[in-house]
């Protein structure tokens, strides 16, 4: 009797100490839909849309935007031109287009990123990059280029 009570004694502070056993945590973070934007999207949050000019050709596929941030579709070496001149983060405080916007047809690049912001070195350069890919059009636009028009 008297070992028994001497072994429960250890083996209960034994169990308080061990504790219940703890798994793994699990993060999920659901960012929803891309945004639906006529020239793309920047590639950090919130997302807004991006003016004409930021995005390079690199940037669409038959006419349609890969995608930033969370919703990148590229290749995982991808890195393509952008214009910094149109990032709010560098400045930029002229026009953004609005939900529906048609696109226009002239691009001057001066920087590479890949998909998910980050910059880098493209695998060809920026010259010649003037029109998208597929897309035909750019006419009717009022004020044109950005001098302060509709976009």
């Amino acid at each position: 009797m008297i070992s028994t009570k001497f072994l429960a004694l250890p083996m209960l502070a034994l169990a308080f100490v061990g504790g219940p056993s703890k798994g793994q945590a699990q993060v999920s973070v659901d960012v929803g839909v891309a945004p639906v934007c006529p020239y793309g999207y920047f590639d950090y949050a919130p997302y807004d849309c991006a003016p004409y000019g930021y995005y390079g050709p690199d940037w669409y596929t038959g006419g349609v935007f890969i995608g930033a941030g969370p919703w990148f579709h590229g290749h995982e070496h991808f890195y393509g031109h952008v214009d910094n001149r149109y990032d709010p983060h560098n400045g930029y405080h002229g026009p953004m287009p609005e939900r529906g916007s048609e696109r226009f047809n002239h691009f001057n690049a001066n920087e590479a990123r890949d998909g998910r912001g980050h910059v880098g070195q493209a695998p060809h350069e920026a010259g010649g990059e003037h029109a998208l890919p597929g897309y035909r059009g750019g006419g009717g636009h009022a004020g044109g280029g950005h001098s302060g028009g509709h976009h």
